[in-house]
């Protein structure tokens, strides 16, 4: 007991370590608690940060910096209307196909099971039955979880147009006032605040890194298996392939949960013809060559995370946040991995002295 009182009053006796404890309590305290009334201003902070880099280079070729962030704005805005009047209506009307269609993709696999055990002696057909009356009521429990979800977000259709008229404005005064706001934030904090500037330059350089990579993945991967499934003529080519690009943000688990529909889709609409063996093969080749191609060069050294660390983050994160959680797992795995660097050595030099 003595040890600990001791080791306690070491720890409490730097005042480093204090002002970096009460930085993440108090952050994790506003985002733990109004996390979801600032859910705007989160997600505008995260896209001024990725728009910061633009406008660093810009400024690096002595651009004034009102004219790198007014060009980098514009063209983000240009982004965001491409996606939104282009995208958004083609996925909406895939996703209401596959709804409607739902009914006969049901139809359609049970036939297709039944005549399994003709083919393949080992399954019998109380087997096939018990496989086809799960898949029924999986699919009936989907598309009412679907008509619900439908419903209750007519709600939100009003604050999500609110978010995207007050998002964009706050992404340009971030850019813009940078400077003011950090000095502001950093005028609550003592002035030697060495350490926890110290954390959060490491964090910000892997983050930073970490989510431009995966950023970019996401964008080549979508493109590359759209690209597949439109040459083939893959239904609900836009929808499937937007969904192969969001599984890279769950690494080692999203390649294989993304695999499952894509394969019932093809298999439905061709069964085990030519069509469906190419375009898996095309499809399995676009997947080796991300995670030995893309991964490798987009993200070296972004995060240095174990497998095991980096799948404990996604789900607990995930668990919290939902998507925005396993989104932004790695970088916040990679706070905690700064932290315990940061405490370890200074712990290390209290022991000493």
């Amino acid at each position: 007991m003595e040890i600990f009182r001791r080791w306690m009053s070491a720890v409490f006796s730097d005042t480093q370590l204090v002002i970096l404890f009460l930085v993440l309590v108090v952050s994790g305290a506003i985002v733990l608690s109004v996390g979801n009334l600032l859910a705007p201003v989160i997600a505008s902070v995260v896209i001024s940060f990725l728009l910061e880099g633009l406008v660093r280079f810009l400024v690096g070729f002595r651009w004034p910096r009102m004219l790198a962030v007014v060009l980098v704005f514009g063209l983000f805005m240009l982004f965001l209307a491409v996606m939104i009047l282009a995208l958004v209506p083609l996925l909406v009307s895939q996703i209401t196909d596959l709804i409607d269609n739902i009914p006969w993709i049901v139809s359609k696999a049970q036939n297709a099971l039944v005549h399994l055990p003709r083919q393949y002696p080992i399954l019998t057909e109380a087997q096939v039955q018990t496989v086809v009356d799960s898949l029924t009521a999986q699919f009936s429990q989907y598309g009412q979880q679907v008509l619900a979800f439908s419903l209750s977000s007519v709600r939100s259709v009003f604050s999500f147009v609110v978010y995207m008229v007050l998002m964009p404005i706050m992404v340009f005064f971030f850019l813009k006032d940078k400077d003011v706001i950090l000095e502001w934030l950093c005028g609550f904090l003592p002035q030697d605040h060495t350490l926890a500037s110290t954390v959060w330059l490491d964090v910000k350089t892997q983050a930073g890194n970490y989510v431009r990579g995966r950023i970019w993945e996401i964008f080549i991967v979508w493109i590359a298996t759209y690209a597949c499934f439109l040459y083939f003529g893959l239904d609900y080519a836009m929808l499937l392939s937007l969904l192969v690009g969001l599984s890279v943000i769950i690494p080692y688990i999203g390649a294989v949960v993304v695999t499952v529909p894509v394969l019932i889709i093809a298999f439905i609409q061709w069964g085990f013809d030519a069509h469906f063996t190419w375009a898996m093969i095309v499809y399995f080749v676009i997947q080796l060559l991300d995670a030995n191609l893309l991964v490798p060069l987009l993200l070296s050294g972004a995060v240095n995370l174990h497998p095991i660390a980096s799948i404990t983050a996604i789900l607990i994160f995930g668990g919290i946040w939902g998507f925005w959680g396993v989104f932004f797992a790695i970088p916040l795995a990679s706070l905690v991995q700064s932290v315990l660097g940061v405490w370890k050595n200074r712990r290390g030099c209290l022991v000493e002295g």
